[in-house]
């Protein structure tokens, strides 16, 4: 909720110091871009410190920029320093799904990720009561009263969050040079940067994308942006539950599709009526994605999973970062979003035909459908999408 703060009151901020779109895609860029860098810092600190410790530690960092936006954003560059003080909400990520994970086995990781990341929901609640608020008492004030849950959560944390006994105390930048020379690692990157970077970029500028292209008021375009982000939330413990019974990679595959597609419809701004089923279906798409791509991660990088959270939560984090930018700079470019649509349907077809032409080795023995891996205990071998990317999983 508070990671997308800046998105749901882009319109009014937006007003308030004049901006043009491709400030505006910046200003709501930044945080998702502070949040991916800090991610690779958040990982391996939560397998060292523990990650009920390191979440502490978010949580109380996270009212320094509510405070600075309450009392001290007069400026547009005070407000993009406010986004990079906000990417700590947004890297947390990295600490509450590794925490989540290791208590789980490798059967029910899909639907167990899934849930923790649907705290990607609380953009919800920022779509619905942030313009509403802003509206009613200024924009300012809205990040005053987000100090209000932030500090509820922090003691419902503090006071309920337990690391499993399983959780390793190592820290270091070898788990990341050693996970950097797989080929595996920059293809869930860029399957990531595809499904969680679509989502949390269109979701932070989706308000200013319909305000701006179909002229509704900034309280409507936040309740349909609250109505498209539910969909999306709400679907990526399903995506990890159907990847479980189904197999991750087959969902993927079928999901991609459906995403190039729905990219290509969207850039032909249709009537807003057709608009708004096809960005709820685009978004329902990608946070399905979101639960097939981490229910995948954990059975192919059983014993790395907090430094490959942070690796790939990063790749997603500069995905969405680049498309709330690109919405922007090419509406001021052309005068339409019509060319930044066209351009993220591509780079979903890239991707596609990357899993699609070398994912047959995913579908050997770590990413089969939980029906077939249920029941085994022994440890088998785990082959990833190329030659030599070979590792053991436990299947306990």
């Amino acid at each position: 909720m508070i990671w997308v703060l800046l998105g749901s009151l882009g319109n009014f901020i937006g007003d308030s110091f004049r901006l043009t779109g491709t400030q505006k895609g910046l200003m709501t860029a930044v945080p998702v871009l502070s949040g991916a860098g800090l991610r690779l810092l958040l990982g391996p600190l939560g397998e060292r410190f523990g990650g009920r410790r390191i979440g502490l530690v978010c949580l109380a960092l996270t009212t320094l920029p509510l405070l600075a936006g309450w009392l001290l954003a007069d400026s547009y560059s005070r407000v993009l320093w406010l986004g990079v003080l906000l990417g700590v909400a947004g890297a947390s990520f990295a600490v509450a799904l590794p925490l989540a994970s290791r208590w789980y086995p490798p059967e029910h990781q899909g639907l167990a990720l899934g849930i923790a990341g649907a705290g990607n929901s609380g953009t919800i609640f920022a779509s619905l009561f942030a313009p509403r608020l802003a509206q009613a008492y200024g924009w300012h004030t809205v990040f005053g009263l987000a100090l209000i849950p932030n500090l509820i959560v922090l003691a419902a944390f503090a006071l309920l969050a337990q690391d499993s006994p399983s959780t390793p105390r190592r820290f270091g930048l070898a788990p990341y040079l050693a996970l950097l020379r797989q080929p595996d690692t920059g293809r869930f990157a860029a399957l990531y940067a595809i499904t969680f970077g679509g989502f949390v970029g269109l979701t932070g500028y989706l308000a200013i994308f319909l305000h701006q292209q179909y002229r509704l008021s900034k309280v409507d375009a936040g309740d349909l942006t609250a109505a498209c982000v539910c969909a999306g939330s709400f679907a990526r413990p399903l995506g990890g539950y159907l990847s479980d019974r189904f197999g991750g990679v087959r969902l993927l595959l079928m999901l991609l599709i459906a995403i190039v597609a729905l990219l290509a419809a969207i850039a032909t701004l249709p009537p807003f009526g057709a608009a708004l089923l096809l960005l709820i279906a685009l978004l329902a798409t990608l946070g399905l994605g979101n639960g097939a791509v981490f229910q995948l991660v954990p059975l192919r990088f059983h014993r790395e999973v907090g430094a490959i959270t942070g690796l790939i939560g990063a790749a997603g984090g500069v995905g969405g970062f680049l498309l709330p930018f690109l919405l922007g700079s090419t509406h001021d470019r052309t005068g339409s979003y019509t060319g930044a649509f066209l351009i993220c349907a591509a780079a979903a077809l890239v991707v596609l035909l990357l899993l699609g032409a070398a994912g047959s080795g995913w579908h050997g023995s770590w990413a089969r459908p939980r029906a077939a891996r249920q029941g085994s205990l022994a440890r088998t071998p785990v082959h990833g999408f190329g030659a030599g990317t070979s590792e053991t999983a436990s299947a306990e």
